[in-house]
């Protein structure tokens, strides 16, 4: 029982001790830069007004506001990137003929694209919706692509052979074969969708953290505009760590990992 308790204790030190290093040297800049505080806030302004936000509520909705667009375009992204790359993969003519489009496409950044959306979508939630959907596509499309094309063709030959057919073959030997390298896709798509959800929200929502951002910035609060940006951080941390657990938990219940 010690020995689990000085274990635990020593992880949460390794895990904390960076954050403490990080914000000495935080405090140490803001001390003998000169800058003022309206241009560099220090940790315990930053700490007051995060406290502020917190305790006063109206952030909880705006966090609610921005998982909520996240979650739906997440889900979207992730549907649509596997069940394409799949069928592409399957079908390696047409994945062929459309691939030049596609590489053109996948390096674009999401945020050249908001002045089409708000164009065709207005403001508010839609256009951080849709930017989410881009950004989290492209990562599952091409991993199943990629993992279908990697399935050892022996398995097709043992499909053929049973007369499994191809909807048999895809949900038991495609899918079970490809779900460990989309689980990794996933994880992309959530880092970047969350990344550029901030970006869809700064576009013209008048909820959100990445509008908490930009309000923080019309306002010169920069004390307030650190404080988004931690919360921006903390809740994307927290997604990804809740994505770890439920991959594993998935691969484990599937018999993919023990």
């Amino acid at each position: 029982m010690k020995r689990a308790i000085k274990k635990i204790a020593g992880k949460t030190l390794f895990t904390i001790l960076p954050f403490v290093l990080f914000t000495a040297l935080w405090k140490a800049l803001t001390a003998i830069s000169g800058v003022s505080e309206a241009l560099l806030p220090p940790p315990e302004n930053v700490a007051v007004s995060l406290w502020s936000m917190l305790a006063g509520g109206e952030v909880w909705d705006d966090i609610a506001s921005s998982l909520s667009i996240f979650a739906a375009g997440w889900v979207i992204a992730v549907i649509a990137g596997t069940v394409l790359g799949v069928f592409l993969g399957w079908y390696r003519k047409i994945f062929d003929f459309l691939n030049p489009v596609i590489q053109v496409l996948r390096p674009v950044s999401p945020v050249a694209w908001l002045p089409f959306i708000v164009l065709w979508f207005g403001i508010g939630a839609a256009p951080t919706l849709v930017t989410v959907i881009i950004a989290g596509f492209f990562p599952v499309l091409l991993t199943a692509v990629a993992a279908v094309r990697h399935i050892d063709p022996v398995y097709f030959r043992v499909a053929d052979s049973f007369g499994l057919g191809n909807r048999r073959t895809m949900l038991e030997i495609v899918f079970p074969a490809v779900l460990t390298e989309l689980t990794s896709a996933f994880h992309t798509a959530l880092g970047t969708g969350w990344i550029f959800l901030t970006a869809g929200e700064m576009a013209g929502s008048q909820q959100g953290l990445g509008y908490l951002i930009i309000d923080a910035r019309n306002n010169f609060d920069t004390a307030g505009l650190v404080s988004a940006v931690i919360l921006v951080g903390v809740t994307g941390l927290i997604l990804d760590t809740l994505l770890g657990a439920l991959e594993r938990y998935v691969l484990k219940r599937t018999g993919i990992t023990a």
